[in-house]
């Protein structure tokens, strides 16, 4: 009867030995499973990028816009050893790119090439289809560009000033182009009109390349290009250059005054050009883009090409990005009230 029992108890034991093994099982089991998602969340930065990456730039080739994203995307393809390439998605005042990048996987595949454009537009429209600051993941802001008062050869005006009393004598009569309604250069326009207190009829183009075209054709009177898209047209005498818009003369072209040293007091309006991913994207995947970007613009052969178009190097961090970002929809918010400007 003893041994009866034994024999029981020892079937016991090992029963219970043989559910702690599976027990433990499963443990080691379920622990691979979580080490295993875990290596596959952290997958995507390490293999990143192992396809294209595509900068949505939301105006016509040949802008300030178009022509600083080609120049970084060719460093990227460098430093990321993979193709970074440039698609224009002009329209809907910048919107159309963006809501498109907004909208896609966040996966640091697509990216879109912000502009001044993005801060303006808050204020400009009652209701966008992606909010700017919450939809997106700054990357970096590239860089900062003047814009430049370009007029056509034949307008009458070879000063600021001599423009000024043209535009009051014929109200209404000489016209501004720009890259499209709520872009840099429409702003430009907008706050000059307001300052020297002239009538200018606004010309809103889908980008900076018409708007050009159409100047040197003599179409429109004057334009505030971004300097990227007007110094080659400058030196070759297509364009007649008469003020920057930044507050201090520009390096690459400090013959040209400013507006504000011309009695235009506190003018400014200076383009701006970033990357952006869409919100949720990896942080990993995006500090990598970042890391990218900011040694493209400290290599001096990028460095040279982008300076040589007008542009001064920002390399921002992705918090100074955003935090940029804010106050200059703020600001803009504040100048366009106090203003009184009228963009639409």
């Amino acid at each position: 009867m003893k041994q009866t029992e034994l024999l029981h108890q020892n079937n016991a034991q090992r029963r219970i030995a043989m559910r702690r093994r599976r027990l433990g099982a499963v443990a080691i089991a379920a622990a691979l499973s979580l080490m295993s998602a875990a290596s596959w969340a952290d997958s995507p930065a390490q293999d990143f990028p192992n396809r294209a990456i595509k900068i949505l730039v939301p105006f016509t080739p040949g802008g300030g816009v178009d022509t600083t994203a080609r120049i970084v995307a060719e460093g990227m393809s460098e430093v990321l050893q993979q193709s970074v390439i440039v698609e224009n998605k002009p329209g809907g005042s910048t919107n159309i790119a963006a809501e498109l990048v907004a909208k896609s996987p966040p996966d640091g595949y697509t990216l879109f090439a912000a502009s001044r454009s993005n801060a303006i537009n808050p204020s400009l429209f009652k209701r966008l289809p992606f909010d700017i600051e919450k939809d997106f993941a700054p990357i970096s802001v590239l860089v900062q560009i003047p814009n430049i008062l370009v007029v056509n050869p034949k307008v009458p005006a070879h000063s600021v000033r001599e423009l000024i009393a043209l535009a009051k004598k014929e109200p209404g009569k000489l016209t501004f182009a720009s890259a499209g309604v709520g872009s840099s250069t429409h702003m430009a326009g907008e706050l000059f009109k307001h300052m020297t207190g002239t009538d200018i009829l606004h010309v809103p183009y889908k980008g900076g390349t018409a708007s050009m075209t159409d100047l040197i054709s003599g179409r429109v009177t004057m334009y505030f290009a971004t300097m990227p898209s007007a110094m080659g047209n400058i030196k070759s005498g297509k364009l007649r250059a008469l003020a920057v818009t930044s507050l201090k003369r520009s390096t690459i072209a400090p013959e040209y005054p400013t507006l504000d040293e011309l009695g235009l007091k506190g003018y400014q309006e200076v383009s701006w050009i970033g990357l952006m991913a869409p919100a949720a994207t990896p942080k990993a995947v995006v500090d990598k883009l970042s890391a990218a970007v900011v040694q493209v613009l400290h290599t001096p052969k990028y460095e040279k090409l982008l300076k040589g178009q007008g542009a001064e190097i920002v390399a921002s961090s992705q918090q100074q990005f955003a935090e940029f970002l804010h106050q200059d929809i703020a600001n803009t918010r504040n100048l366009i009230e106090s203003a009184h400007v009228k963009l639409q």
